[in-house]
């Protein structure tokens, strides 16, 4: 029996490692990824799998973004289920989990850029996103999205951007400060 609870700071290892195993370094390139570079997911959405002996079996992040100007909106992914707890619906039981909870929150529209076909049982397609544009390159029907709020994304368009808090990062000075103290 698996568990779907919010991801933990001792999760965050795990889960680079399962996203390293599932997803390789390609996903460093993506223009997804730089939408997540720097940043914090959004508040409370972000979830990991654990299986029966507690270890990460999968994991998916939602992220702040604008869908053009005055769009506010949430980046899904990645998701990622390790291969041995895949074709047992752990992916699809981590979305509905993702979605449900983003509706709750009051979010109106989540983005992806993923398969179609495994999407739109969830209500993702690319009938909104004609007029958005991801930063870099990207497969244009590959970018969809479902409204979790009808008119969401009425008018959307534009670059999608980023909004969400940034990871806390020590300034080169305090850096430095760090050092100095050391050798002294």
């Amino acid at each position: 029996m698996t568990e779907i609870v919010l991801e933990t700071v001792e999760d965050v290892a795990p889960r680079e490692a399962l996203l390293d195993l599932c997803l390789g370094a390609e996903r460093f390139t993506k223009s997804s990824e730089r939408l997540r570079e720097g940043r914090l997911p959004a508040r409370d959405l972000a979830f990991v799998a654990r299986g029966p002996d507690g270890r990460l079996a999968g994991t998916v992040r939602l992220w702040n973004v604008t869908a053009g100007p005055g769009k506010p909106a949430l980046l899904l992914g990645p998701l990622a289920v390790h291969p041995w707890f895949q074709a047992h619906g752990l992916g699809a039981t981590l979305m509905r989990t993702a979605l449900d909870t983003a509706r709750a929150q009051g979010h109106g529209a989540v983005i992806l850029v993923g398969d179609a076909a495994y999407y739109e049982r969830f209500g993702f397609s690319a009938h909104k996103t004609g007029a958005l544009w991801m930063p870099g390159p990207y497969a244009r029907d590959r970018l969809l999205a479902v409204e979790l709020e009808a008119g969401a994304l009425d008018g959307a368009r534009g670059l999608i951007s980023p909004t969400g808090g940034r990871v806390a990062q020590p300034s080169l000075a305090e850096l430095l400060a760090g050092e100095m103290r050391k050798s002294a």
